[in-house]
């Protein structure tokens, strides 16, 4: 009762509603037994601002008109971004143990006490409109802002007698701490992460060092950093990796590891000299990923399905093929993931080793060690192995120790560079493995690419034109009118059109036929025809399949596929 009188003394003081007006609210709240707040809400009686005033009178907090630019950077970043975005809340002020936190709605007791486990602060909620929170989070959190301020605040730090020597110590000093610098690479490297980005790029471009994120396979513009705090940006990145800050002649490599929302990130660090500095790129890999499935990785419940039934033989090969980038790893790994049993004893030899697995052996080459794939691959033969991955098959070697291993009792995933599924047998082939070997050795081939999906939250139907027709369907054309999908931009996706990919992939199952195919010398045109008479969907019919369901577009298409050879 007493939470109602001061609401209504509260519109009534501040004449926000007429006499007429508040009557009736009272009125119907005593009929109904809704309250008061509710019923202006639904009859849109007051704007956002009267009303976020009302409630912070009825519960007794204190109203604050939010100024983003005036805020403590520090202060605000107490709770990561998906929180505050999540709940619509930024802090705002710190005060001994207590935390000022304004909050859309600040009667969430729960997410107050989520605030409080987090920072470790007693949690005072304020009130603030739900838009200008959300201006605050997108000013304190977006990457472009957050840059700005880091690079405004390197700018006001440096001296003009501040020389190399005295740089260095200060990179050293604050290597993982709240410096300018280590602001900056940090909101370069959060962007990313929020993102989705598999690739960091920093790139000296003239005045300029261009940061661009890849994104499903593409890279998208970030940010553009000033040239002249290239070189502490990029001796604070070889720092924080383990590199060498003095030697910039030779490319390095490096790695480390950053958390994020709970969450643990492997950073893959690679410098490159150019003619005008040094060029980063950072892998920026999840090691959470390890925990997929095949039926995340591989959506297509038939194509998961044939993947479980390859992966039953207890031995014979499997080979991936696709270009660089296409996800025949993770593909790999999450067939792994699916055979790491307690009763099998997996090994891996890779270059480099992506993802951690546990419960799993793996081997990383070394060249300058003298541990080559074959090497390693003659030395895991010797350590009792049920299945082996091989990371890439690459010379005559590695091939013939393969197909011995897949034909001696073991079960062998590993990749090749072609762009189908009867490719990779010719290839085997070329390598100087025998035909009849290939042909009792091979399981399956599969060509595999990553398609990016329309962005859910922003297609829209249209029309297709008589040239993407004819792309998906040939001369004959449909036979009744229909339908496409495709994005029209929009933030989640970064005005692409498009957002996260699924793999589509061609299964080539090596039956009797094939393999007296593959014996007798057939080339890839005769036993990609028979694969077909089989059964097999090629990469080009899949990929169709996910244009007309509305999943992905034609350009998309025909970027992953080169349909005229369709």
């Amino acid at each position: 009762m007493e939470q109602r009188d001061r609401l209504i003394s509260f519109l009534a003081d501040e004449s926000i509603l007429d006499q007429e007006t508040l009557e009736s609210v009272v009125s119907q709240h005593e009929e109904t037994g809704q309250s008061i707040i509710a019923i202006v809400k639904e009859g849109n009686l007051l704007d956002e601002e009267q009303l976020t005033r009302a409630i912070a009178r009825t519960s007794g907090i204190e109203y604050v008109n939010l100024a983003p630019e005036t805020m403590d950077p520090m202060v605000a970043h107490l709770v990561p971004y998906k929180m505050a975005s999540r709940h619509n809340l930024i802090p705002i002020k710190r005060e001994d143990n207590r935390l000022h936190v304004a909050m859309s709605s600040p009667l969430n007791l729960s997410v107050r006490d989520q605030i409080e486990l987090k920072t470790g602060y007693k949690v005072v909620p304020v009130a603030a409109t739900p838009t200008a929170i959300r201006l605050a989070i997108h000013y304190h959190f977006d990457v472009t802002n957050v840059t700005k301020q880091a690079i405004v605040s390197m700018r006001m730090k440096e001296g003009p007698d501040k020389g190399a020597q005295q740089a260095m110590a200060e990179h050293a000093s604050a290597r993982f701490g709240d410096s300018p610098v280590a602001k900056l690479v940090s909101s370069i490297i959060d962007g990313a992460i929020d993102a989705g980005a598999s690739d960091v790029h920093l790139e000296p471009q003239g005045s300029d060092v261009r940061t661009r994120y890849r994104v499903d396979g593409t890279l998208r513009p970030a940010i553009n950093v000033p040239l002249s705090v290239q070189q502490e940006m990029v001796s604070h990145i070889k720092i924080m990796a383990n590199m060498d800050i003095s030697e910039r002649r030779i490319p390095q490599d490096g790695h480390l590891t950053v958390q994020r929302d709970g969450q643990d990130y492997d950073l893959r660090v690679s410098s490159l000299p150019a003619i005008q500095g040094e060029k980063i790129v950072i892998r920026v890999l999840n090691k959470g990923t390890n925990r997929w499935s095949i039926d995340q990785i591989v959506t297509s419940p038939e194509a998961s399905q044939e993947f479980r039934s390859i992966v039953a033989n207890p031995y014979g090969m499997l080979l991936l093929t696709g270009p660089t980038g296409c996800g025949k790893t993770t593909t790999l790994y999450s067939l792994l993931q699916l055979l790491n049993t307690p009763e099998r004893n997996v090994v891996t030899v890779e270059d480099p080793v992506e993802y951690h697995l546990e419960g799993i052996t793996q081997v990383q080459v070394s060249p300058v060690a003298g541990r080559t794939f074959a090497s390693a691959l003659r030395s895991i033969l010797r350590q009792d192995p049920d299945i082996i991955l091989i990371g890439e098959i690459r010379d005559a070697e590695t091939a013939e120790i393969a197909v011995s291993a897949a034909q001696t009792g073991h079960l062998v995933l590993s990749t090749l560079h072609t762009n189908d599924a009867a490719g990779a047998i010719s290839r085997l082939i070329n390598l100087g493995v025998p035909p009849f070997l290939v042909a009792s050795a091979l399981l399956a081939t599969v060509a595999q690419r990553l398609m990016r999906m329309s962005c859910l939250n922003c297609k829209q139907p249209y029309e297709p034109s008589e040239l993407e027709l004819k792309c998906l369907f040939g001369e004959s054309g449909p036979d009744k009118r229909i339908w496409l999908y495709r994005g029209s931009g929009c933030e989640i996706c970064g005005n692409t059109g498009y957002h996260r990919r699924k793999s589509v992939h061609e299964i080539l199952n090596i039956s009797a036929e094939i393999r007296r195919l593959i014996a007798n010398g057939g080339d890839d045109q005769s036993i990609e025809q028979q694969a077909i008479k089989e059964g097999m969907k090629t990469l080009f019919q899949n990929a169709v399949d996910e244009v007309l369901d509305g999943v992905s577009t034609v350009d998309e298409l025909t970027r992953i596929i080169d349909v005229e050879a369709n």
